[in-house]
């Protein structure tokens, strides 16, 4: 068996930054021959990575890059804030980050199988990584857009929270850096109500809807319980029926009472509720979620003026428009 030098431990883990011990073992294991040592290492990655397939990877480092009309924002996750600061997994982080943009590759499985500098694969390098830390790395994230003027924003404090907004022209830097932050922060859904995509929209009706609906049987019901003497309060579920008649807050007669009563005038009132107001209501939920939830419509966090965002852009330039945007937080 050949003799196994201090020297070619050191040389095998600057080859891999893997481990002094797990470099030794690897020599060991392979004789010395350095290519086999290598080879045990990357599957030793492959091994770890699969025991931990069903870990949380809800740290890492989000990381943007823009070259001229292009822009990626990619996240690599890990499991602790420990290594998440390790100078090796940012290192990887800004490495993958530069492949994107030079590879600007459609999805997240095309970066995957982008090669790196030293021949591996994007996914290669990432369970790499995992056999020398111990720790579960997955590539969690990836996006892309292209506009002429681009602006990232990535949060400097943790380093996990990030955005690229995409403009029709260049505007001040300022203010295409607070529109990016913008959306970091609020997380908007779309652009304008005009770009929702329909699912959201029909979704977010049908909940305005059915909510209205709730509300207006429950106006009623507690209008009965009230007539009848008997707080809505304390028979607003079975359990508080319950527990407020043992308290003797209720007397029994009461309890069987507010139960009919919900029972029965909500039976009723949900059969001839006023559509009509019920769908005015419900379309004026909508106009309250768009408002809060798409980007132009938000209120501007970066003032104290209450501006709108849309505002706030076209005051600073008439002719700007915002094309796109991406974000992506291991927060949420």
């Amino acid at each position: 068996m050949a003799e196994i030098k201090a020297a070619d431990v050191m040389k095998l883990r600057k080859m891999t930054s893997a481990g002094m011990m797990d470099c030794k073992k690897a020599l060991t294991e392979a004789d010395g021959d350095f290519n086999k040592a290598m080879d045990i290492i990357r599957e030793k990655g492959k091994l770890v990575a699969a025991k931990r397939a069903d870990r949380e990877t809800s740290e890492g480092a989000v990381k943007a890059r823009i070259n001229g009309n292009r822009g990626i924002l990619v996240c690599l996750g890990c499991e602790t804030d420990f290594v998440s600061r390790n100078e090796a997994f940012q290192a990887l982080a800004e490495a993958i980050a530069d492949v994107a943009i030079a590879n600007f590759p459609a999805d997240l499985e095309a970066l995957k199988a982008c090669k790196m500098a030293d021949g591996q694969t994007v996914a290669e390098a990432v369970e790499a990584q995992t056999g020398k830390t111990g720790e579960k790395h997955v590539l969690a994230s990836y996006s892309s857009i292209e506009a002429p003027y681009i602006k990232e924003y990535v949060h400097k404090v943790n380093g996990k929270l990030g955005a690229i907004v995409g403009f029709n022209k260049e505007i001040d830097e300022n203010v295409a850096k607070g529109m990016a932050m913008q959306v970091a922060s609020m997380n908007p859904v779309a652009i304008s109500a005009e770009d929702c995509p329909a699912e959201v929209v029909e979704n977010e009706l049908k909940v305005a809807t059915e909510k209205t609906k709730e509300e207006l049987v429950k106006k009623a019901v507690d209008a009965a319980l009230s007539k009848a003497g008997i707080n809505p309060a304390h028979v607003d579920s079975e359990a508080h029926i319950e527990s407020n008649t043992s308290k003797g807050w209720l007397t029994p007669e009461q309890a069987d009472q507010a139960r009919q009563i919900i029972k029965t005038v909500g039976e009723e009132k949900a059969a001839n509720l006023p559509m009509q107001m019920v769908e005015n209501i419900a379309k004026g939920r909508l106009q309250k979620f768009f408002k809060e939830q798409t980007l132009l419509e938000q209120e501007y966090t970066m003032s104290d003026d209450k501006k709108s965002v849309k505002a706030v852009l076209a005051a600073a330039d008439k002719d700007a428009k915002i094309v796109a945007f991406k974000r992506f937080s291991l927060n949420d």
